[in-house]
């Protein structure tokens, strides 16, 4: 939810102004742009060339910009934000925060602030304890600033704390939060499956399949970017993600991923199956690296756990499954068959016979068929694209 979001980021003077730079990295890295204002003590903790480069914008600290007269704009600051974050905060900056003071940029933007303003605390625990620190954090809190407290709510329980600032990783995931409040599947859980399984047939052999799960990520990305909360459960593949809306567990084999998914299932509230399931096992797995003896080689193989027929089997009231049908040949019969015995509400057909559809490209051509045997056939598109109509297909099915 932070992907295209503009943070102003305040740093003020604190031992913790070390961790504006973990911080500004994690923001870019979620696709945010970030721009730093600092104090002019918060120079003795971090160098602005440090959060200048992760950032990429230059730092600003002076309402000045040279001798010639040019000035940072701080209403422009305030105006540009969807986000203006303080961390650290110290006691120095809360105080003035909380009066109204403005005697350098960082008080000056957020005067000027006109988006959501949050604020990380951090100060020697007595400077915490005082009641002035306290009623400031108050203060701020009353007029409709957020306050970004370490695990365990330190602060706004009343219990003592410690005084120091929210970790990056908590910031970061209180402003993905916060963006996603309102947001159609906000709240949701969702189950994605994605990639090929490996099925082994001795230490170094395995029979597979050309799944790259580029697919299964981008709908993973699109479910995240509308609020969802994604559990991604993928076999074997090069594919990743950065976005802090999705747990990526790896499985390699039919049996990991069932096992898993069996587990997750029963809380998630949508679940997509994309993944590229082999069908098929070896029954026996040798122990050593089988030797080439004989002309031929014949394997006994066996049926793999059938996950989405297992989960449509549990599927309960209020529940959303959304499966996958890659056909070579009578492809929406197959498709309709397949809805209809795996207990989906939706299912996103693929034909091999498409050009630039299937398994390795970056582009897909897919038809949709919900119960009631509409379906809507889409142009070929990239796979980024396509994940946004299988999204707004789900988001369709829950009104």
């Amino acid at each position: 939810m932070l992907r295209e979001k503009k943070i102003l980021l305040g740093v003020s003077g604190s031992i913790a102004a070390y961790k504006a730079a973990m911080l500004t990295r994690l923001l870019v890295k979620a696709g945010a742009s970030v721009r730093v204002v600092m104090t002019p003590s918060a120079h003795d903790f971090i160098t602005p060339l440090t959060l200048s480069t992760l950032s990429k914008n230059p730092v600003l600290t002076h309402f000045s910009k040279d001798e010639t007269g040019q000035w940072n704009n701080h209403v422009e600051l305030g105006l540009w934000a969807d986000a203006m974050v303080i961390a650290p905060a110290s006691a120095n900056t809360l105080s003035k925060m909380a009066h109204g003071l403005c005697d350098n940029l960082l008080l000056a933007s957020y005067l000027s602030a006109r988006c959501p303003v949050f604020f990380a605390p951090a100060m020697d625990l007595d400077m915490l304890q005082h009641p002035s620190t306290r009623s400031n954090i108050e203060k701020l809190k009353e007029y409709g600033n957020h306050l970004i407290e370490p695990a365990y709510g330190e602060l706004a329980s009343g219990l003592v704390g410690t005084g120091r600032m929210a970790e990056p990783e908590e910031i970061t995931e209180y402003l993905t939060t916060f963006f996603a409040a309102g947001t159609p599947l906000a709240g949701k859980k969702v189950l994605v499956t994605a990639g090929p399984t490996y099925e082994a047939l001795d230490p170094v052999r395995f029979i597979g399949n050309h799944s790259s799960g580029k697919m299964g990520f981008a709908i993973a990305e699109a479910l995240a970017a509308k609020g969802a909360m994604v559990d991604l459960v993928a076999g074997p593949t090069q594919q990743h993600t950065t976005h802090p809306n999705i747990r990526v567990q790896h499985i390699t084999s039919a049996e990991e991923m069932y096992k898993l998914c069996a587990g997750l299932f029963p809380s998630a509230d949508i679940t997509v199956l994309s993944a590229a399931v082999a069908d098929y096992k070896p029954a026996v797995k040798a122990d050593q690296k089988i030797k080439k003896k004989d002309e031929t080689l014949t394997i006994e193989l066996t049926r793999t756990h059938d996950i989405a027929a297992s989960l449509g089997k549990m599927k309960h009231n209020g529940q959303i499954i959304v499966g996958f049908a890659l056909e070579t040949e009578q492809e929406q019969a197959n498709a309709l068959k397949k809805l209809e015995s795996k207990n989906f509400d939706l299912i996103v057909l693929n034909s091999l016979n498409d050009q630039g559809a299937g398994f390795g490209h970056d582009t897909n051509k897919i038809t949709i068929i919900d119960r009631k045997q509409q379906t809507r056939t889409f142009e070929l598109k990239s796979k980024k694209e396509v994940a946004n109509d299988i999204v707004n297909a789900i988001i369709e099915k829950l009104h």
